[in-house]
């Protein structure tokens, strides 16, 4: 496997998770696949509190990323890469998360009436996230897939406003993703079979 592309600086502000030591170890060398998301959520302090909170009571564990990328593309990492974030099903072991802070559907995730994106990324997150990137595969040659939470949870639920009504679980990163810049330059395949 050749290595990846030679890395940028790129400033990362680690602010781990209560729980984050109690996260399920894995070998760096397993961890061929990144997965892009978005919070879902008006800001970066309420993605927090949402990472904070207990989901799985057996571990003491939640649902977050290992990285936050703010809308002025300050990025935050919650998670250390050797541990098991909870952030997309089925894929966790393998991948590396990371969020993007966008209203996407926000407050009405699962209203059928409300399914349209509210913002785009904004520039500084996207040269945040290739940055990020660039840096990840220098440290870890076996990525070589990216794919959007989208991609990978395709599962649909009844809608809030009428269980009659199916709507998609998750549509993050956004329907206007920029997945052409994204992929320019960062040696990653775009895939939804990893």
């Amino acid at each position: 496997m050749k290595p990846g592309p030679a890395a940028p600086e790129t400033q990362v502000q680690p602010r781990w998770l209560a729980y984050s030591q109690r996260l399920e170890q894995r070998a760096l060398e397993d961890i061929d696949l990144v997965v892009v998301h978005a919070t879902e959520l008006p800001d970066l302090a309420m993605a927090r509190e949402y990472g904070e909170r207990i989901h799985y009571r057996n571990s003491g564990t939640g649902n977050s990323g290992h990285y936050y990328i703010d809308r002025d593309g300050r990025i935050e990492q919650w998670v250390a890469l050797d541990r098991v974030a909870h952030h997309v099903s089925g894929f966790n072991r393998r991948s590396i998360g990371i969020e993007l802070v966008s209203l996407g559907r926000y407050p009405n995730w699962l209203d059928s009436r409300h399914q349209r994106w509210q913002e785009t990324i904004t520039e500084a997150q996207l040269a945040s996230l290739q940055g990020l990137l660039l840096q990840l595969r220098a440290r870890l040659p076996a990525i070589e897939k990216i794919a959007g939470h989208d991609q990978l949870d395709t599962r649909q639920v009844p809608a809030s406003d009428d269980a009659n009504v199916l709507v998609r679980r998750k549509l993050d990163p956004g329907p206007e993703f920029p997945w052409d810049a994204v992929l320019a330059g960062s040696g990653l395949l775009r895939t939804d079979r990893p």
